[in-house]
């Protein structure tokens, strides 16, 4: 049955059915093959996927990202991260990836980041005379830290669909997410080095002090929800509320720049992405429970041990495996189906969940800037005005780094490990 299964959702993608649609269709045709089972089973599987408690941080950190782009979180972290290093060569291909990386620990979503900073930062960096493919470059690149440093929605998917810590893996997430983030500083300012690429007029210590104080509530936000999880004030799932009151707090009344038009516009499009993840995770639970009635996780586990026992290969063919699938599907629908089929496997090997998390969710990362479905690189190409061909040039250098990374990741559990098991104590 699963031919069948797998088919017909290869079928219905080709056909150019939504993916949450190809994955409900493709199990309606399997259970149907069966035969034996009543077609309520999808609505009752559909039920219990979107039944987790926890499943309610998802809108609650969507809002929260949206709230604190409309409250001029964005413009004033550039302003902040400009002020102290915009002055450097490539300063403001510079500035993209630190504001990415501050951006990111507060919107949880890889195209949210890349659509925030790529508004202001990618006219801003052609403006100076970076040429357009190497300014979407740098902003398609960098805005993928939106999943991978905390608070993330991919990871707050994967914590549900494996029943891992959300709060394991946020904090595992920082250490690769900095890592990432710095390497990208470090490739961008040697490849604005070699292009000619000047910075921005330096600023002051009085105009430093002044953008310092200006984000000083935007930087705060990621310590308080952070802080909060780890000294268990709260949970991540009610943290995700917190970050919501806090940015009405902020952007009502401090920043002064959200009213009730903007208010209303965050409430439509959280509810409008909120909707879309939710049903995705409704249909990819009844597909994933066909597979695993199926037995597939068992007998893709006996496949991965007739190649090698061996961990360090079994973590290779994943990565080749997840990159591929990260070129076709999104990061929520690719993990809520595969990471509970991999992760039992992962665990036969020895390989830690929070570990395999981030190696998951770096792999999704990456398929954000990979055609033929870079979610990133369309972003960053209409902002741009540029075709995705025409980038590929000034691409490769930074997704050969972001591969790089990866291998560390992957085979550094300490990196992903240390942070967690810390805390614990």
């Amino acid at each position: 049955m699963t031919p069948i299964v797998g088919s017909g959702l290869l079928f219905f993608i080709l056909l150019s059915v939504p993916i949450a649609l190809a994955l409900g269709l493709a199990s309606a045709v399997g259970i149907l093959y069966i035969g034996d089972i009543p077609l309520q089973v999808m609505a009752q599987r559909m039920v219990n996927g979107v039944g987790h408690f926890t499943l309610m941080a998802l809108p609650f950190f969507i809002f929260a990202g949206y709230l604190m782009e409309q409250g001029g979180i964005s413009r004033r972290l550039i302003q902040m991260v400009s002020a102290f290093v915009g002055h450097r060569t490539g300063g403001v291909a510079i500035v993209t990836v630190i504001s990415a990386m501050l951006f990111s620990s507060i919107s949880g979503s890889g195209s949210a980041t890349t659509a925030a900073l790529g508004s202001i930062l990618i006219p801003a960096m052609i403006a100076r005379g970076y040429s357009k493919s190497f300014a979407a470059s740098v902003q398609a690149t960098s805005g993928e830290l939106g999943i991978i440093i905390p608070p993330s929605i991919a990871m707050v998917i994967y914590g549900i669909a494996t029943d891992t810590s959300i709060g394991d893996l946020f904090m595992a997430g920082i250490i690769p997410g900095l890592m990432i983030g710095f390497s990208l500083v470090l490739l961008t300012f040697l490849l604005a080095k070699k292009k000619g690429y000047q910075g921005v007029e330096k600023a002051s210590w009085s105009e430093r002090w002044k953008a310092l104080r200006e984000s000083f509530w935007a930087l705060l936000m990621p310590i308080i929800i952070l802080g909060g999880i780890y000294t268990g004030i709260f949970t991540p799932t009610e943290s995700a509320v917190v970050a919501v009151v806090y940015a009405c707090i902020v952007g009502f009344f401090i920043y002064k720049e959200i009213n009730w038009t903007t208010f209303k516009k965050s409430v439509n499009e959280t509810l409008i992405t909120s909707g879309m993840i939710m049903f995705i995770i409704a249909n990819a639970s009844i597909f994933s429970w066909v597979l695993t009635r199926e037995q597939v996780p068992q007998k893709m586990a006996a496949m991965f041990a007739s190649f090698s026992s061996d961990p360090f290969v079994f973590l290779l063919l994943c990565n080749f495996f997840l990159f591929f699938v990260g070129m076709f599907f999104d990061a929520s629908p690719a993990i809520i189906v595969l990471a509970p089929i991999l992760t039992p496997i992962a665990l036969s090997f020895g390989v830690d969940p929070v570990h395999f998390g981030l190696i998951m969710t770096v792999n999704m990362a990456m398929g954000m800037i990979t055609p033929p479905v870079g979610v990133n690189l369309f972003v960053a190409c209409k902002i741009a005005n540029i075709s995705m061909e025409n980038m590929m040039k000034d691409l490769i250098p930074f997704w050969l780094l972001i591969v790089a990374n990866l291998l560390i990741i992957t085979y550094f559990p300490q990196l992903s490990l240390w942070l967690p098991n810390f805390l614990k104590g």
